[in-house]
C-alpha cells in the first residue's frame, strides 16, 4: 500500500551550515577569535525538520547534489521524520550556508552557495503537482528561481492547496515578487519589513502605518494574510479574509535570553502552519510562531532538538504573546 500523502510538502533550500561566532565586538578587515560549529540548514529544509518535531507528516523537496554532503544534510532530515524520497538531485554540489554571528549571537554576514537551488528549473519540479494531491498546505521558501516559483503557485492554485510563502532574504524576495504579479491565491507571506519592501517594489517604513500600507498592496494581488516580524516588536499580521475591513493584528514577542536567532524565523513559519493544521485561527497561530521563534532564540541550535506541540503548548499563555487587534 502507498504512504499516505504528507499533510505539508515544503519545498526550498537544503544545505550544510556552518555558524561561525566572535567571542568579543567583532573587527572588521583582520583576524577575530570566535567558535564554529557546523550543521544542516536551509530555510526550506529547517521549516519541514521543525514541523516534523511538531508531529506533522512532512515532505521536502529539495535540490541536492549527487555528493557526501547531501548524505549528510537528508540523513539528518530523514532522522528527524521529514520524507525526503522526492528531492531533486542536481548536477551541481549541495548548497552551503556560512553565517557569522557577534558575541550577542546577532547575524553580522553570511554567504551562501545555493548553485543547486539557484539553477533549479521547473522540469526538475514536475512531480511536485502529483504529490499536491491528498497535502493540506505547500510551504514555498523563496531560493528557487521566480519561473519555479510560479510554477508551484499555479499547481497549488490548480490543486486547491493553500501556500504559505517564506521570501528568505531581500535579494530573493524579488523572485517572490515576479511571481505574486500573476496574482495567483497564496494564504500567508512571511517577509520581515525590509523583505516586505521588496515584495512591493519600494521603500517600506518601520511604522505601523506604513508596513500594512505596503501589505495592502499583496493583498491586491491575491495575499490573503501577510504576517511581518519585526524581531524584538512581534510580528504585525495584516488579515484579509474577503470581507470588509481588514484586520491588522499586533502580536508580541515573548521575552527571551536570546543565545542565537538563527533559525528562529523558520521555526516561526513552522509553528504558524502546524498551529493551522491543528484547526487554530491564524492569530492564534501566529502567536504559536512567535513562541517558537522565542524557544529557538533561546537554544544555539538552528533547529531546537527538544521542540515539540507540548513544549510551545507549556509556553503559551492566555496573555503571553499578548495581541492587540484593530480594523481598517
Amino acid at each position: 500500500m502507498p504512504a499516505a500523502p504528507a499533510r505539508v510538502l515544503v519545498v526550498g533550500g537544503a544545505v550544510l551550515d556552518a555558524k561561525l561566532r566572535t567571542v568579543a565586538a567583532p573587527v572588521l578587515g583582520t583576524s577575530n577569535p570566535g567558535t564554529a560549529v557546523s550543521g544542516v540548514g536551509g530555510v526550506g529544509r529547517n521549516i519541514a525538520e521543525n514541523l516534523a518535531l511538531l508531529g506533522t507528516s512532512v515532505g521536502l523537496v529539495a535540490p541536492v547534489g549527487a555528493d557526501p554532503a547531501a548524505e549528510t544534510v537528508l540523513g539528518r532530515t530523514a532522522a528527524a521524520g521529514v520524507d525526503c524520497r522526492h528531492v531533486v538531485v542536481t548536477p551541481h554540489p549541495t548548497g552551503t550556508y556560512t553565517a557569522v554571528l557577534d558575541g550577542a549571537g546577532d547575524l553580522l554576514v553570511a554567504v551562501a552557495d545555493m548553485r543547486a537551488t539557484d539553477e533549479l528549473r521547473a522540469a526538475d519540479v514536475a512531480h511536485v503537482p502529483d504529490l499536491l494531491a491528498g497535502t493540506s498546505f505547500l510551504v514555498l521558501d523563496a531560493n528557487p528561481p521566480a519561473e519555479v516559483l510560479a510554477v508551484l503557485l499555479e499547481a497549488a492554485a490548480d490543486a486547491a492547496v493553500p501556500v504559505v510563502v517564506e521570501p528568505v532574504s531581500v535579494v530573493k524576495a524579488d523572485g517572490v515578487r515576479a511571481a505574486l504579479a500573476e496574482g495567483r491565491p497564496v494564504h500567508t507571506v512571511t517577509p520581515n519589513v525590509d523583505e516586505l519592501a521588496a515584495l512591493v517594489g519600494h521603500g517600506v517604513g518601520p511604522d505601523t502605518g506604513d508596513v500594512l500600507a505596503a501589505a495592502d498592496e499583496l493583498h491586491r494581488h491575491g495575499v490573503r494574510h501577510v504576517w511581518v516580524r519585526r524581531g524584538e516588536r512581534g510580528s504585525l499580521l495584516s488579515v484579509d479574509d474577503g470581507t470588509a475591513p481588514r484586520r491588522a493584528v499586533a502580536v508580541g514577542a515573548p521575552a527571551t535570553e536570546v543565545v542565537d536567532v538563527t533559525g528562529a524565523g523558520d521555526a516561526m513559519t513552522a509553528g504558524y502552519v502546524h498551529a493551522l493544521l491543528a484547526g487554530a485561527d491564524v492569530v492564534e497561530a501566529a502567536r504559536l510562531g512567535q513562541v517558537a521563534a522565542a524557544l529557538t532564540c533561546a537554544s544555539p541550535e538552528t533547529v531546537r532538538s527538544d521542540l515539540s506541540a507540548a513544549l510551545l503548548r507549556r509556553h503559551l499563555t492566555p496573555t503571553d504573546p499578548p495581541v492587540e487587534e484593530t480594523h481598517r
